[in-house]
């Protein structure tokens, strides 16, 4: 099923009052013919069968049946107005041509006064249940169309479901409306702001440019154009403005809520970087530093043995230090959207090798085919990413277990896979080792900042690719990299610029 809308949804509808008559138009054309007409022709009918041989005609108490059966079908089809013209024109009729003596106003016979008396008491009475059962059913409609409309506004309140935008057209459609916007102000000095609108039949500037107006409290306004709405109409109105106060006021609570959210977050992050550098960063600069007074230091003489080994511990607190400012500062970029990924054609096991210069050839084994289709990447971010998945599942292997780098092509993605035989992660926490300052059970400080994993799903995300964790059978982890095929189509043209990872 497919509902559209347009801009004419609603027009012509609205709440029972505000289509007029009770009855609809042409019943009460119906009734008025009966009850006008009807008459006449049946006195042209009976008279016609009086001129014949006495006793061949229908009476005159089939004459008054005949009579009211008239006044009570203009009393069902045009309620009570067309079945009192009935009862009277009926009334007058059979006094003048039915009742003795014929052709004057005159009745000789009391019980054929008794008998128009009861007949025009009869159509009146009748006419006066007809035109009561029709109002109590247009009530009931009425009644039954605010229910519903309250009821939808009672349920949105508690379900926190509508937008003001969507309540404003609802409002339109309920009034048959052309336009509807909801203005605000500070004070009655200021001049009125538009919180909210919908309609485009004649934009509204201020309440006073509407035809219908409803106050919500002393600073706010619910106004409408299109139309005069009937004073009954303004009950149901006042509710809808006192939902789209409500609306507002959610709206922007909901919007602060979230600002001071992501004020939490980032507090939690700035903390988290607070300790990192008071103590990660610290942990090798205090290294470097302590090398180097002893290597500056005369009081000492130095062996090259002991020279090398000093110099050996500068250079992996150095890289050490480069490693953990590289994954704070690509944190940062990814935390302000600052990264903009320079998608191109790569080749896997051309980018693969690049990344694993830090690790020692011992600790990694590759498996990666040459016939794997191009992938559509940023080589930077992808280098990185694998990067830091491969050390981090080093830093958890134990010692002697190789972690396996390998890849396969499945449908239109190559998967990466690092292989870990290390202690593995429980399900509940897969997730949670994503999470920026995240390290897994008691590693202790200064093996990272526990930003490695989350850089590398951050830049795999950006180049349209996943980054999970799954069980590796027989124990350890799986870091899953999933990419993208390339496709030369939804590609860039060439360059002959490097890539560049961040911008």
């Amino acid at each position: 099923m497919h509902i559209v809308t347009h801009d004419e949804v609603g027009t012509g509808r609205g709440l029972p009052v505000a289509r007029g008559a009770r009855l609809g138009r042409s019943r009460i054309i119906a009734g008025w013919a009966i009850g006008a007409i009807g008459p006449v022709l049946l006195t042209l009918a009976l008279t016609t069968l009086n001129t014949r041989p006495v006793g061949t005609g229908p009476g005159f108490a089939n004459e008054v049946l005949l009579f009211l059966t008239l006044t009570v079908g203009a009393a069902l089809l045009g309620g009570l107005l067309p079945a009192l013209a009935a009862a009277t024109v009926g009334s007058a009729l059979l006094n003048y041509y039915f009742t003795p003596p014929t052709h004057t106003w005159t009745i000789s016979d009391p019980a054929n006064v008794v008998a128009i008396a009861i007949f025009f008491a009869v159509g009146v009475a009748v006419a006066t249940v007809v035109d009561t059962a029709a109002r109590r059913t247009h009530q009931a409609a009425r009644l039954r169309a605010e229910s519903e409309i309250l009821s939808f506004l009672a349920g949105s309140v508690l379900r926190g479901e509508t937008s003001l935008e969507a309540l404003l057209e609802r409002v339109r459609e309920t009034f048959a409306m052309d336009s509807v916007a909801l203005f605000e102000r500070e004070s009655e000095r200021d001049p009125w702001t538009c919180a909210g609108s919908v309609g485009e039949a004649r934009s509204l500037e201020r309440p006073e440019d509407a035809e219908v107006d409803m106050p919500v409290g002393d600073h706010m306004v619910l106004a409408l154009s299109g139309r005069v709405l009937p004073a009954e109409d303004r009950r149901v109105l006042a509710a809808f403005a006192a939902q789209a106060a409500v609306v507002l006021d959610r709206q922007r609570l909901q919007v602060q809520a979230d600002q001071a959210r992501e004020l939490a977050e980032g507090n939690r992050i700035r903390t988290a970087l607070l300790a990192a550098v008071s103590h990660d960063l610290r942990t090798p600069l205090a290294g470097i530093k302590a090398a180097v007074t002893s290597l500056r230091s005369g009081d000492v003489a130095w062996s090259e043995e002991d020279e090398a080994e000093l110099l050996a511990a500068i250079e992996e607190g150095a890289d050490r230090l480069d490693q953990l400012v590289g994954n704070l500062l690509d944190m940062s970029r990814l935390q302000t959207g600052t990264l903009t990924p320079l998608i191109r054609e790569v080749y896997l096991d051309e980018v693969a090798p690049m990344a694993l210069v830090g690790v020692p050839k011992a600790d990694v084994v590759l498996d990666i085919p040459e016939d794997l289709p191009m992938v559509a990447v940023d080589a930077g971010l992808l280098e990185r990413s694998v990067a830091n998945i491969v050390e981090n599942a080093v830093k958890y292997s134990p010692d002697g277990r190789a972690v396996k780098v390998s890849a396969s092509a499945i449908g239109d993605r190559v998967e990466l896979r690092v292989v870990d035989r290390g202690s593995g992660v429980p399900d509940e926490e897969k997730d949670r080792i994503f999470e920026p300052f995240q390290r897994h059970g008691d590693a202790p400080r200064g093996t990272g900042v526990g930003l490695g994993l989350a850089v590398a799903r951050g830049f795999a995300e950006a180049m349209g690719g996943t980054l999970t964790a799954e069980d590796t059978p027989g124990g350890g982890m799986t870091m899953v990299l999933t990419l993208r095929v390339a496709d030369s189509r939804m590609l860039p043209p060439p360059a002959d610029l490097p890539t560049t990872a961040i911008t």
